[in-house]
């Protein structure tokens, strides 16, 4: 298949690259566990905007996508896929070689190249990587991840994972959030945790967030009457109000995310978003 309008080669790649779709045994050859020198996280610095992969409008699979004029103030919480040697060595979007063991990644929209802070919801785990790739283009991915870059997330074994992605800026003060976000939450500070400190969090998704109880009652409902069981109430108050937030959990993984976001969307609900606890 090839993308139309103005991105041809360009899209083509990403088609081929980031399908989001891990293949098994796509990491090292067999034998080796771990790459020979982990690499330290992409470093943030000011590029120019790539001349290619940026559209501002490109066609994949018959779905429009619009190039986001700025990453400022961008986060978003979902699932994480990777890719790997399949596509090592290949251009990517912005026509540099995809490298599996650098600290990079596939975005649909975000400008390239754009750095940004990928945190594992279930453990914690934080990298930054440098978006240089378009993808994933499968139904509820917002981000494909390096081979690196996902086993420095622990993610490998699963291969794909829930997570926050928050633009890294400079000298520009954060603006409006898009669809499912979330209140940025920085690593702890202090030294590394080892494999049986790493915390493991529960993941719930939130469905609505209401002043008035009866309207998130109604809500409640209409999710009891699809069928969609595990929400609750949570009152969230504060000197002046109470907010009732409507949550469905806690989520075991990224298979149950996807069967219940498609849920979401056959009753009218599009813009879940993730809360840990």
């Amino acid at each position: 298949m090839r993308a139309r309008l103005p991105l041809l080669a360009i899209c083509c790649l990403a088609i081929t690259a980031c399908g989001g779709n891990t293949i098994k045994g796509d990491g090292p050859p067999a034998g080796s566990s771990r790459i020979p020198d982990m690499p330290g996280d992409a470093v943030p610095r000011p590029e120019p905007r790539s001349r290619y992969g940026n559209g501002p409008v490109y066609e994949v699979f018959g779905q429009r996508y619009t190039v986001m004029p700025s990453a400022d103030g961008y986060q978003e919480r979902g699932v994480a896929s990777w890719y790997g040697k399949k596509f090592h060595g290949n251009l990517t979007s912005n026509r540099e070689t995809y490298d599996m063991y650098a600290m990079t990644a596939a975005h649909k929209t975000l400008p390239l190249p754009t750095y940004v802070r990928v945190r594992n919801l279930r453990n914690d785990k934080s990298i930054v990587v440098r978006v240089n790739d378009r993808g994933p283009f499968v139904h509820n991915r917002i981000i494909d991840l390096s081979y690196s870059a996902a086993l420095k997330l622990d993610m490998i074994k699963d291969g794909t994972s829930l997570v926050e992605v928050t633009a890294i800026n400079f000298d520009q003060p954060l603006g409006d959030r898009p669809t499912r976000v979330s209140t940025p939450s920085e690593p702890p500070a202090g030294p590394a945790a080892t494999p049986s400190q790493v915390s493991s969090n529960n993941v719930y998704v939130q469905v609505g967030a209401f002043g008035d109880r009866t309207n998130a009652e109604r809500r409640l409902d209409a999710l009891s009457r699809a069928g969609v069981g595990n929400a609750f109430i949570h009152d969230e108050r504060s000197a002046d109000r109470v907010l009732y937030r409507v949550r469905i959990g806690p989520v075991a993984d990224v298979v149950q995310y996807d069967v219940l976001v498609e849920e979401l969307e056959n009753i009218g609900i599009t813009d879940p978003y993730l809360i840990t606890e």
